[in-house]
């Protein structure tokens, strides 16, 4: 079915490994448009400002929020106690295993679902008035695009719905679309696709932008322009959350990472604060030969190192105090050449996410998120 008319209401139901299906409804007081379920409601014009210098308002709270789906087999809480306030302005990267709860958490977000206690709220309001009030995009990685339609077809047929827009050349030029305008969308690459739903939720110049998985399908070069994007967007006051299994990205380009396990986040912080969290931080050095055993005995007492390895003259040690281990190193063991590294992000997803599924099957908790 096309979905054409701007007078529509929208609901989405997930299955575990199936499409997402949309179902339209006419009403007479809502005007929503959603597209790929990028939400198009009313063209509302926000004034944004430059972050630099300014206290910026809070653009998502979620507060104790929690999230309970009625199965055949029982109750399954995909969303456990949640709290979460993400300011105007910053990249958020969301990241967590399967079954984490970040769908579920998107989902009342973007107000597709209530939450089943605590409050939601996104910019002062509630959900789904943000999202009627036009200053919330989404692009998911589900969703029809009309086959037999150019890229320019596709976007000029979405903003003819709306009163006023961002521009259809002017959206096709930041999503890099300009080279594919006359190709149709049955010749685009999954990549090529996911840019054209990004421009598609660029029409309404939106404060807030959800991204799932927004780079899937695109080369390295496509990923490293599309990021470029993104980070100017947030530097002109526009919030921006994606959801991505790339941690390379969020590494790269997110300004904070909230990591979720089993319904709750575990970490929250910049990517060198979740490093340091899950495992510390590495302090390697070169001490002489015929003083190594001495060293390494001497590393070992310390209650802060973790663990103590030796190549050659070259030790590394492990530590949760690696100021602590490396004064012992330079004034006390004749420690020299000596480097403080962090660990990877992908290190610190394992041990953090793996460390709290571990700690609720110890406690008999085997319910499994759905989301």
């Amino acid at each position: 079915m096309i979905i054409n008319s701007p007078i529509v209401r929208i609901s989405r139901r997930t299955r575990p490994s199936s499409p997402t299906i949309l179902t339209t409804r006419a009403v007479d007081h809502d005007i929503r448009h959603v597209w790929m379920m990028q939400l198009r409601p009313y063209c509302w014009r926000g004034v944004r400002h430059s972050v630099a210098g300014m206290n910026q308002p809070t653009a998502i709270s979620l507060a104790r929020v929690t999230k309970t789906f009625k199965t055949k087999d029982g109750n399954f809480s995909a969303v456990r106690g949640l709290d979460l306030e993400i300011q105007a302005g910053q990249i958020v990267a969301l990241l967590g295993p399967n079954g984490a709860g970040k769908t579920t958490t998107i989902d009342m977000i973007l107000g597709l679902t209530a939450p089943s206690t605590g409050k939601a709220s996104v910019y002062g309001s509630d959900p789904r008035a943000a999202v009627h009030a036009g200053r919330v995009s989404a692009v998911l990685q589900t969703g029809g695009l009309l086959r037999d339609l150019t890229v320019r077809e596709t976007i000029q047929m979405v903003a003819s719905t709306f009163a006023s827009h961002s521009g259809v050349e002017h959206v096709m030029e930041r999503a890099g679309l300009m080279d594919l305008a006359r190709r149709k969308v049955s010749k685009c690459s999954g990549g090529e696709q996911q840019r054209l739903r990004f421009a598609l939720a660029l029409l309404p110049d939106p404060d807030l932008l959800i991204l799932d998985e927004p780079t899937a399908g695109m080369d390295v070069g496509a990923r490293r322009e599309f990021w470029k994007t993104m980070q100017v967007e947030a530097a002109a006051g526009r919030t921006i959350i994606f959801a991505t299994h790339y941690l390379e990205e969020a590494d790269a380009f997110a300004q904070r990472i909230v990591l979720m396990a089993r319904g709750n986040i575990v970490a929250d912080g910049s990517t060198e604060e979740i490093r340091a969290q899950a495992s510390g931080r590495t302090v390697t050095a070169t001490v002489e030969a015929d003083a190594l055993d001495e060293v390494v005995a001497s590393l070992e007492s310390m209650a802060e190192v973790n663990n103590v390895s030796t190549d050659g003259q070259r030790v590394t040690v492990a530590s949760t105090d690696s100021d602590a281990v490396a004064r012992r190193l330079l004034t006390d063991l004749g420690g020299r050449d000596l480097e403080i590294t962090t660990g990877s992000l992908e290190s610190a997803f394992v041990s953090i996410t793996g460390d709290q599924v571990d700690s609720d099957s110890s406690t008999g908790n085997d319910s499994e998120a759905v989301a």
